[in-house]
């Protein structure tokens, strides 16, 4: 298995509240984890990066083998995290503080998504991409309920406003999603400033593309950026090697 990620401010925000980082429990079991923050000054960044450390520790700690344990563990700790964000969040300094989150652990042949927000996980698969997340906002809500089409969905005013995030004052659903994947399969992270300016066709035929991942991480940032960079950029790629099945 192969994953790469990176991270840039854009070309309008002047910080970078977008997070993301790779953990690996006693079993060698990868965690990859992309959280998208929002808040007054440096709130945001704090949400977003107590969210990727405090759940990455954790999981160092584990030595899952079944993936039922996964999906429990992610309802717990998240829920958990959920509390101490929004606790934190209390304190004027970091009123409103918040974050989305992807994170996705990776077993012998599958991965466990556990989702919140409006960041993404999309499966690419022999030139097909298909988005395995759906994304908690006001605007995807009009949609699936048939008040608005999606192009009206792509362009619409309100589409930075979600549903559920990570530090709300309630206890939030968490959305699991659990795949098998083959060899030569890709997983791809992104917080919504890579898919707010780049399409689903650019993205696959950039994933697609005989260069190395790295690359290809590179190119879907630099591509967000060169259609207006209004957002930080968050990208994380994992690919899926023979081997990867058996370990």
């Amino acid at each position: 298995m192969k994953i790469s990620f990176l991270s840039d401010i854009g070309k309008i925000r002047s910080t970078n509240q977008d997070y993301t980082q790779v953990f690996y429990n006693q079993k060698k079991s990868a965690l990859v984890l992309l959280a998208d923050g929002m808040g007054g000054h440096k709130a945001g960044d704090l949400a977003s990066q107590m969210t990727v450390k405090t759940l990455g520790v954790k999981w160092e700690k584990t030595d899952f083998s079944i993936t039922e344990e996964v999906v429990q563990w992610f309802l717990k700790e998240i829920q958990a995290l959920n509390e101490a964000v929004h606790e934190k969040g209390l304190n004027e300094k970091f009123l409103g503080m918040g974050t989305t989150l992807e994170a996705v652990a990776i077993f012998a042949g599958t991965y466990i998504i556990a989702h919140v927000g409006d960041s993404r996980s999309y499966a690419l698969r022999e030139g097909e991409i298909v988005q395995l997340t759906q994304d908690h906002s006001l605007v995807n809500d009009l949609f699936l309920a048939g008040e608005i089409t999606a192009k009206e969905a792509y362009n619409h005013p309100q589409k930075n406003i979600i549903t559920r995030s990570i530090g709300m004052p309630h206890k939030i659903d968490i959305d699991v999603v659990t795949q098998n994947f083959l060899p030569r399969d890709y997983l791809l992270l992104s917080s919504d400033g890579l898919t707010n300016m780049v399409s689903n066709e650019e993205i696959l035929k950039i994933v697609m593309k005989n260069k190395t991942i790295e690359e290809k991480v590179e190119k879907l940032v630099t591509l967000a950026n060169e259609h207006g960079g209004k957002d930080n950029v968050t990208v994380s790629l994992i690919y899926f090697e023979e081997e990867d099945l058996n370990d």
